[in-house]
């Protein structure tokens, strides 16, 4: 007979042993867990770590079957006798927030994976859970709550226009995606899942999104005016990239290297492979404004909105961070020529229709990277230095972003592996990898290394980190999910 508590107790066994293998082998001053915390090394404190971890999606796991019955138990057919009601509370969501102190939100999300992962009952006996893949998984703590709840949102989402085999195929692969990705890397993922299971195609859901879009204005008691939007991935494109654009300039200003007047998108000319930062075109003067600039991310957005505004209404003068913008919208050429398949905008996870991009792409000021052209030279070798527009919207395709942790593409920036001064490393897409700034200096600074094999980056960890120097992979093949053709 199975037992539900045994993850549950094997792994407290572990804690127990990896709790005290973290602390000194003698001269442990006794005292609450943070206090003895202190005094582990750090490797241990690390290790700890997971194993708490690990510890909290086994109990979670358990917890999300007990939400799931307690809300079974308190359905509108047991009227005031359902054990919610008769415990004091109106709804299951209410009694589970207060047993486990957490919002009502986060009591919603345990039934909901609960229920998602729980066994059916049926007249000729008990079913399969409807998400037999997320059930595993849960119940063996291998993923977390989080993640079950985002792919079993999805898979239902989808479930009346999807097929029914290849839901369960795809279920599969997000699994594995989210025993190694962050959640916000699996969100991506999920949606690029979504786009591919979904067999009405993505226009219908264009459409409502673009009917759904909202902006509305409310002034607080303290006069802070408060904007409000809900904005569809074509509407947001643009502004998303105006936005971002000034920001990036202002930020680059603050930090003494000043404005080059090129596009976001373009991935600026940024070189710092070799520990130096080269900047091609415009302003290159490497001195700080008069006045510090202490502005905080959302402060600048909200300005970069403001003077987005400012110079509509009349400035007469382009503002150089926004005189070559564009937004890039990505798709293969099949769906340029025939409008069908899906295509995905820079700095925005949600893909659209190709329909919808062709749309875009009429716009002067939307740019469309039509994959599988080969008209344009990617290979510059030691002919240029910095790597061209086309290498770097061609490395952003391939990398979806930082390759080494999913940062915003419009964040990351072209870099040399092989450094070109000392290594003598060629401008070449096999060469090249999209970093953003924190994890190029970290690569940089512990050793990691990094090499191009079929057109997928991998980073090899240096030994400090990962004894055995496990490559480990990066890019955009981190959480692609091909979503296999119906047969």
């Amino acid at each position: 007979m199975e037992d539900p508590l045994q993850n549950l107790e094997e792994h407290l066994g572990t804690l127990h042993a990896t709790w005290a293998g973290a602390l000194p082998p003698f001269g442990l001053i006794p005292g609450r867990a943070g206090a003895v915390m202190k005094q582990m090394s750090s490797s241990g404190l690390v290790a700890v770590t997971d194993a708490l971890a690990q510890m909290r999606r086994d109990t979670e796991a358990l917890l999300t079957c007990a939400a799931a019955e307690v809300s079974q138990r308190s359905g509108a057919e047991f009227g005031v006798d359902g054990l919610a009601k008769a415990c004091g509370f109106h709804n299951p969501a209410r009694l589970i927030a207060a047993s486990t102190g957490t919002s009502v939100t986060e009591a919603s999300r345990l039934i909901r994976v609960g229920v998602a992962t729980a066994s059916r009952e049926s007249f000729s006996g008990s079913l399969p859970p409807a998400h037999p893949h997320v059930a595993d998984a849960l119940s063996s703590g291998t993923i977390g709550v989080d993640a079950a709840d985002l792919i079993t949102a999805m898979l239902d989402r989808v479930a009346n226009r999807a097929d029914p085999a290849l839901a369960v195929e795809v279920e599969g692969i997000l699994v594995d995606h989210a025993v190694n990705l962050p959640l916000d890397l699996l969100a991506r993922a999920v949606k690029e899942a979504a786009a591919g299971l979904d067999q009405d195609g993505l226009e219908p859901a264009d459409e409502l999104r673009w009917q759904s879009r909202s902006l509305t204005f409310r002034e607080h008691r303290d006069g802070m005016i408060h904007l409000n939007a809900r904005l569809d991935p074509l509407t947001a494109a643009g502004i998303k990239t105006a936005i971002d654009a000034l920001v990036t300039a202002a930020l680059r200003q603050q930090r003494g290297v000043g404005s080059t007047g090129r596009s976001t998108s373009d991935q600026a000319a940024w070189d710092s492979t070799d520990g130096e930062c080269v900047v091609s075109g415009g302003d290159t003067h490497g001195g700080r404004s008069a006045i510090d600039d202490t502005r905080t991310i959302p402060q600048m957005q909200a300005d970069a909105l403001a003077d987005l505004v400012t110079h509509n209404l009349g400035c007469s003068s382009a503002d150089t961070a926004l005189a070559t913008t564009t937004t890039v919208v990505r798709m293969d050429v099949e769906a340029l020529i025939d409008g069908l398949g899906r295509a995905t905008i820079d700095g925005i996870d949600q893909p659209i229709s190709a329909a919808s991009a062709r749309l875009l792409a009429i716009d002067g000021e939307f740019l469309p990277l039509v994959l599988g052209e080969a008209s344009v030279p990617l290979d510059m070798g030691r002919r240029a230095r910095l790597f061209s527009r086309e290498q770097r919207l061609a490395l952003g395709e391939r990398d979806g972003g930082c390759a080494s942790c999913g940062q915003n593409i419009r964040f990351a920036h072209a870099h040399h592996i092989r450094w070109w001064e000392r290594d003598g490393g060629p401008t070449d897409l096999d060469n090249g990898v999209m970093l953003c700034s924190f994890c190029h200096h970290m690569i940089h600074r512990d050793g990691w290394g990094i090499a191009i094999r079929a057109g997928t980056v991998w980073f090899t960890p240096p030994p400090h980190i990962d004894p055995l120097q496990k490559p480990r992979i990066g890019g955009r093949e981190r959480f692609r999910v091909k979503v296999p053709a119906l047969v």
